[in-house]
């Protein structure tokens, strides 16, 4: 038996990355997928790539700092399958890193928080009506240990963003636990994703990130799906508001 068979699971940020490996990994385990991103030829590689392994996926690009776009993926999901159980809000940004606050354009800021929170924030107020039709459904938001168990210099707006999705995250599971919603955030370490070697993009600086994790290496894209397929799945049917490390060891590490 599948994990999400009869399932249905919008996927942001998903051209790429923990997204990418996270949509391929939810349709194998039997879910259909609505995939947005701002990249349209990336998502549609995506599908073929889902539809040559037998799975079910569609795919709508745009931008999820844009309300309608947040309300156009869950109306994709319910006109082509049904409706919405799981919602994997993924989408994000590292932002302009190596800037002190003082220095700090609030453009830099707000497009930080726009992106990494405020979208997360849009894509539950449309998801969440589309759960409770299906009598609840599990909600996921990427987060990162960055702002919650580590901090970094010159990562304010980062750090700030991906917090509030932790306290997101557990308002929601609070409000909505009583209605089957289960809400979780997500915290992987460091993942080799395109987003990731924009920061760790020299030998020495992957070298870096790998020695900050216990595991001395960073993850694999397909690992991090792992977890969010746990708590995406029945796996975690008692888990809610939780901050979930996956972050091998980056969290604990001191040598």
């Amino acid at each position: 038996m599948k994990l999400l068979s009869g399932k249905v699971a919008i996927i942001t940020g998903a051209s790429a990355g923990i997204g990418y490996a996270t949509a391929k990994l939810f349709a194998r385990e039997g879910a259909k997928i609505v995939v947005g991103a701002r990249r349209q030829p990336e998502l549609n590689a995506l599908v073929a790539e889902i539809a040559e392994a037998s799975g079910s996926a569609v795919a709508l690009a745009g931008d999820v700092r844009d309300e309608a776009f947040a309300q156009a993926l869950v109306e994709l999901a319910t006109s082509k399958f049904g409706g919405v159980d799981i919602a994997f809000n993924n989408a994000g940004t590292l932002g302009k890193l190596g800037l002190s606050v003082p220095d700090m354009p609030l453009v830099d800021w707000e497009n930080t928080l726009a992106t990494s929170l405020s979208s997360a924030f849009l894509g539950a107020k449309y998801q969440i009506p589309a759960m409770l039709k299906r009598d609840g459904g599990s909600l996921i938001f990427t987060s990162s240990f960055v702002g919650y168990t580590v901090g970094f210099p010159q990562t304010a707006a980062y750090a700030a963003s991906k917090a509030g999705l932790i306290g997101l995250t557990q308002a929601l599971a609070a409000e909505y636990g009583p209605q089957r919603i289960r809400v979780n955030a997500l915290l992987p370490g460091g993942t080799d994703t395109p987003m990731g070697r924009t920061f760790a993009n020299t030998p020495e600086a992957i070298a870096f990130v790998k020695s900050l994790h216990a595991l001395k290496r960073i993850a694999e894209p397909h690992e991090i799906a792992n977890s969010a397929l746990y708590l995406a799945s029945d796996l975690s049917s008692f888990t809610t508001g939780t901050a979930l490390l996956a972050d091998g060891g980056v969290s604990i590490n001191r040598t």
